[in-house]
């Protein structure tokens, strides 16, 4: 039976582990923190990463723990409402297929479905991997040395195992300009139940938007430069101090909850742009092999997708790993690079770098309300093209009956 160890318990690693195991393989999956993270971002679900997951029998959770937001709106600094549209324009885009989600909950719920059917290490890394002629032998930083058939890179944006493999991350990295940051506060006022507001001034913005259990989620995205960020939280609160502060709206009191929380989401928004994603034994996916930004909206679902597909292609291949990993470059290779290219516009339309830059963000915002105008604007980017494969699974319904 092929072993397979996957690095990286976010998304794309869970993912793959399930359909390893559907197709008859053995997955590990080591992370590095020591439990499942929580908290963090929203993201907004549709196409063929929600197609996997109905496969998968998680629509009924998703839809529990998502939300059904019903607009979009931008304020100005009374927080009067200066442009925005009701998502309903995005329900109808998907045929309905669209839910928005923390990313965090997607993470668990995919993670549930491979609990006690696949060999699970967390608060455990990789730090070196040595190919040779029959295996990959890895070395873990408290595990010690051991031997799989196939290493798989499922560890995000400064993904180890691109590094040990591939080369330095600066090698493959494309900043886009704009730092992001994520963070929760409980029991802040007001709350605006199913609406994603923004606010703005020239490159820069802050999002709010409520969640269960009386939390609200920020999301703030600036321009920067290529300078190295900081790691620290206190230098990064220091940052976002410096950049908002004075703002109108409500950045005065956000900043004032930002100096109380403990878990600050803060990184640059950047692209992996490789020319390939896998070198003999070892193979990436999601964000580690082809991050199209945080921004992008479809990071999850890409994840989803090149895991399932690489799953496939490896079942389809009866294991050969060099075939598989061939076919399912050539699948994916051009459709991530579109995905890649829909990215970068949509970066510079949520925090425009210039007053005139955002006026023309809100003209253009207010022209969805008029039917067919959304679909003609960003129509081509939400829409998937590629096809998924059908693949044997010879284990699918023991892994979806035993969830």
């Amino acid at each position: 039976m092929t072993t397979v160890l996957i690095s990286g318990a976010g998304i794309a690693g869970p993912t793959l582990a399930f359909w390893l195991k559907a197709a008859g393989f053995e997955p590990t999956l080591v992370e590095r923190a020591p439990a499942l993270r929580s908290g963090g971002y929203v993201i907004d679900f549709w196409g063929l990463g929600y197609t996997i997951a109905e496969r998968m029998g998680l629509l009924p959770e998703i839809n529990r723990v998502g939300y059904r937001a019903e607009e979009l709106r931008i304020v100005d600094d009374s927080g009067c409402r200066l442009a925005g549209f009701g998502t309903r324009v995005f329900s109808e885009l998907t045929n309905g297929r669209f839910v928005t989600l923390q990313r965090s909950d997607l993470s668990r719920l995919l993670f549930d479905r491979i609990a006690g059917q696949v060999e699970t290490i967390f608060g455990d890394e990789i730090v070196a991997v040595e190919e040779q002629a029959e295996c990959v032998k890895v070395e873990l930083k408290h595990g010690g040395q051991r031997r799989f058939d196939l290493l798989v890179g499922a560890d995000g944006l400064h993904s180890v195992v691109r590094k040990l493999s591939f080369g330095p991350e600066a090698r493959f990295v494309r900043n886009l300009g704009y730092v992001v940051a994520a963070f929760e506060a409980r029991g802040y006022r007001p709350r605006d139940e199913d609406v994603y507001l923004i606010y703005g001034q020239p490159g820069r913005m802050v999002g709010r938007f409520t969640l269960r259990d009386d939390r609200t989620l920020f999301l703030l995205v600036f321009t920067a430069g290529v300078a190295t960020l900081p790691d620290v939280p206190g230098a990064q609160k220091a940052v976002l101090r410096e950049v908002y502060g004075g703002d109108g709206w409500e950045c005065d009191q956000m900043l004032r909850e930002l100096g109380r929380t403990g878990d600050l989401y803060f990184d640059s928004v950047s692209q992996i742009r490789m020319p390939s994603w896998s070198q003999g034994r070892v193979i990436l996916v999601g964000d580690a092999a082809f991050c199209v930004s945080l921004l992008a909206g479809q990071g999850s679902a890409l994840a989803m997708i090149s895991a399932y597909v690489l799953a496939g292609e490896l079942a389809a291949a009866g294991g050969r790993h060099r075939e598989a990993f061939a076919r399912c470059e050539a699948r994916l290779m051009s459709y991530i690079q579109k995905k890649q290219q829909a990215a970068e516009r949509f970066a510079g339309a949520l925090a425009p770098k210039t007053r005139s830059g955002m006026l023309f963000r809100n003209l253009v915002t207010r022209t969805f309300a008029i039917p067919g105008i959304a679909r003609l604007a960003i129509g081509r980017d939400i829409a998937d093209e590629l096809e998924l494969p059908d693949y044997s699974w010879p284990s699918l319904d023991r892994l979806t009956s035993a969830a």
